[in-house]
């Protein structure tokens, strides 16, 4: 399913990196390496599928990217080439930009998957590292609307302090780094935030006034610390060596 109209669409916020275009009519997509490396190709991959589309950056009704919650340089990256694009798209007002949370993108991703069928409610989970996770709770349209409807703010929380809905869908990239500290029987799902689920996105959130100026294509930082200091790993390793040697 694509969106009527033409956009860009790209998130680094995860160690994958996902780009994809579209005339309206027809989807260019890639997916490659993310993190640091993101930094170095993402323009590049941009222009080849946009010359692949035949479009030109003016051509678009808005350039979507994952704001956040995620990796910190990744999300810069997003930020910088999203307001990089948009200032040079021409010499007038520029292309709109259209910042997307990445836990929106998970659960749009997990939506149409047979699992998320009988799910009224999808919690989407992105690894944060420092032994936490990203949650965001979102209800979905059952009438195949392709609505998402934020719960609640996204929360930084432990993988041991989720709690278990029978009528949710779990979905995210946690299920293996956390798999003994989640709590059993999740009905779950392994999904990133791609290019396609923002695609997916973009009309209705265009629609609601979510278009922003270049200048204010900024990250969402859940998290205002993203490093622990050199005590504080210290400290934690000589707690987990402790815990284990009373165990």
């Amino acid at each position: 399913m694509l969106p009527n109209g033409k956009f860009l669409a790209f998130d680094t916020s995860t160690d994958t990196m996902s780009v994809a275009v579209t005339d309206g009519a027809r989807l260019w997509q890639h997916t490659g390496p993310g993190g640091a490396k993101a930094s170095t190709t993402l323009i590049p991959v941009v222009m080849a599928l946009m010359a692949d589309a035949g479009l030109a950056l003016g051509d678009l009704e808005a350039i979507v990217f994952g704001r956040g919650p995620g990796s910190f340089t990744g999300l810069r990256t997003a930020c910088a080439v999203a307001q990089g694009l948009a200032f040079g798209a021409n010499a007038g007002a520029g292309v709109p930009v259209l910042p997307v949370d990445t836990l929106m993108a998970v659960a749009e991703e997990a939506r149409l998957q047979p699992l998320a069928e009988a799910s009224p409610y999808i919690t989407a989970l992105l690894d944060a590292r420092m032994d936490e996770m990203y949650v965001q709770r979102y209800a979905t349209n059952q009438a195949g609307q392709g609505v998402l409807t934020p719960l609640g703010a996204c929360e930084l929380m432990r993988p041991e302090h989720l709690l278990i809905d029978a009528n949710t869908l779990y979905a995210g990239n946690v299920f293996d780094a956390y798999s003994d500290r989640l709590p059993p029987g999740l009905k779950r799902i392994t999904c990133l935030p791609t290019a396609t689920a923002l695609l997916r996105l973009a009309p209705q959130l265009a629609a609601s006034g979510q278009c922003v100026p270049a200048a204010l294509a900024l990250p969402l930082y859940v998290r205002d610390k993203v490093a622990q200091t050199t005590v504080e790993r210290e400290t934690a390793k000589a707690m987990k060596m402790l815990a284990a040697s009373t165990a």
